[in-house]
């Protein structure tokens, strides 16, 4: 060990395993654990550490002494800088490997639940451009490569169309070519990106709060129609129309072209009133003979070819009879409750989001899906005796909360109406493991299923059945 700019230095390191978002773990000499944002497990590394804390340090591997195994070329040239594919580096078996080991972890040590069976994880059908969602963000102050700033050249433009570096909220990383959503994802943000600097528009200041140009949004359904959504802090007619005229008039397969003038601080749409410039106001996804009207505010699993996998999956843990009232918590654009509808007596949909709600009451609708009813609230409080008094007591419920987990209010209500079957479906197994921990007197873990819904990244989503024990 030596110390370099008082940081430590740490020879022949070997990283053991993967941690939680994204980092890698090894141990130092004196046996502290290191998290390691850019290593792979198997590697023998040089590590300079970053920070230091009682019990861990946070460093990077400075040099790859001996490589793993596992370890491989990214296909990217922004990896390492951007956030947004962690994992590029390890060969995909590997990725698949790791997340399967997360969730029984997370599942076994913070559940403390005993699991009936685990199947393999279910691989992505594409490993690269399976996102129908991307947000990107506009700066006047890109961030600069260490080549940029160790230059004596003066830097001219400082422009960015991209992702944020991980941890700050004001630099963007410029992209010039982004893999994880399809064509023409890198055209239309490059198109806008070379309109905006040619016509001088403005690119939005975070720190100053002025700009025209703050964020971009594009959607794409499996058909390859194309969603557009430009959010404009400034209000100038004649700049904004410019470049949704272009949009319009350049790229075709953009179905539907929305924007909003968003003066708040932050980039948050949901309270905001957007606007369809030119198209329809959706856009529709399919699955089996099921259309979703997706809109901006939608919610919609972000890889549309696993999500299908995944639905499937949930309706054969459901494994429903044809006269069962089922609950969906977290109903979304009512997406999986429409999909067992027609296996089941009659389903109920409960959502925060009331445009979503509306949404999945017009998919359902045109769907023609007739035993199927959805309401909008805050669910610890719309979920109560009365409401279920009203539509009926659940033979199953399925849940697909945020990555918080259910809210405890929930998880009692649940654990007091103790309907037959529970689907717990979840981005998050930490907090979903959480909540298990508080039903598992009542429940049985039966199986569990982790789902890789977003390769490249430490990302994975679990599925597990829960059935009620019969001397609870």
């Amino acid at each position: 060990m030596r110390k370099k700019n008082n940081r430590k230095v740490f020879e022949e390191v070997e990283v053991l395993r993967a941690g939680a978002k994204g980092k890698s773990i090894a141990q130092a000499p004196d046996g502290r654990v290191i998290f390691l944002s850019n290593a792979v497990p198997g590697d023998v590394v040089r590590v300079q550490t970053t920070r230091k804390r009682r019990a861990y340090y946070e460093g990077v591997a400075t040099d790859i002494l001996r490589p793993s195994n596992d370890r491989i070329d990214p296909k990217c040239t922004h990896f390492g800088t951007c956030g947004g594919c962690k994992w590029q580096h390890m060969d995909y078996t590997a990725q698949l490997r790791h997340k399967q080991e997360e969730v029984l972890s997370n599942l076994k040590r913070i559940g403390k639940v005993t699991i009936g069976e685990v199947y393999p994880i279910l691989a992505a059908p594409s490993q690269y451009y399976y996102r129908n969602k991307m947000e990107f963000s506009f700066s006047n102050n890109r961030w600069l490569d260490a080549g940029e700033i160790a230059s004596e050249k003066e830097v001219i433009d400082k422009n960015a169309l991209g992702l944020h570096i991980p941890g700050m909220w004001d630099k963007v990383l410029d992209l010039e070519e982004c893999h994880l959503q399809a064509a023409p994802s890198n055209e239309i943000r490059l198109g806008i990106r070379a309109y905006a600097v040619k016509n001088g528009l403005t690119f939005f200041d975070p720190k100053k709060q002025k700009g025209l140009l703050r964020t971009l949004m594009i959607r794409n359904t499996s058909k390859g129609a194309v969603m557009v959504l430009l959010q404009f802090f400034e209000d100038d007619q004649k700049l904004r129309e410019g470049l949704l005229n272009y949009l319009r008039d350049s790229f075709p397969q953009i179905k539907s072209l929305y924007y909003v003038i968003n003066t708040k601080p932050n980039d948050t749409i949901y309270d905001q009133q957007l606007y369809c410039y030119a198209g329809e106001p959706y856009i529709t996804e399919q699955m089996e003979d099921l259309q979703f009207r997706i809109t901006p505010k939608s919610f919609y699993q972000t890889n549309s070819e696993q999500a299908y996998n995944l639905y499937k999956k949930v309706r054969e843990f459901a494994a429903l009879r044809g006269d069962e009232t089922v609950y969906d918590l977290y109903t979304g654009l009512g997406t999986i409750a429409q999909f067992l509808a027609r296996q089941a007596g009659k389903v109920i949909g409960i959502e925060a989001v009331p445009e979503a709600v509306e949404a999945a009451k017009i998919n359902a609708s045109e769907n023609g899906i007739d035993n199927i009813s959805f309401y909008a609230g805050d669910m610890k409080e719309l979920f109560t005796d009365d409401f279920l008094k009203a539509h009926g007591h659940p033979d199953l419920i399925i849940t697909d909360p945020p990555r918080d987990g259910m809210h405890r209010q929930v998880v009692e209500q649940i654990l007091k109406i103790a309907p037959e079957k529970i689907v717990y479906v979840s981005c998050n197994s930490a907090t979903q493991a959480r909540d298990l921990a508080l039903m598992s007197e009542q429940y049985e873990l039966v199986c569990s299923q982790a789902v890789d819904m977003f390769p490249q990244t430490h990302h994975v989503e679990n599925i597990v059945l829960l059935k009620a024990r019969r001397n609870a």
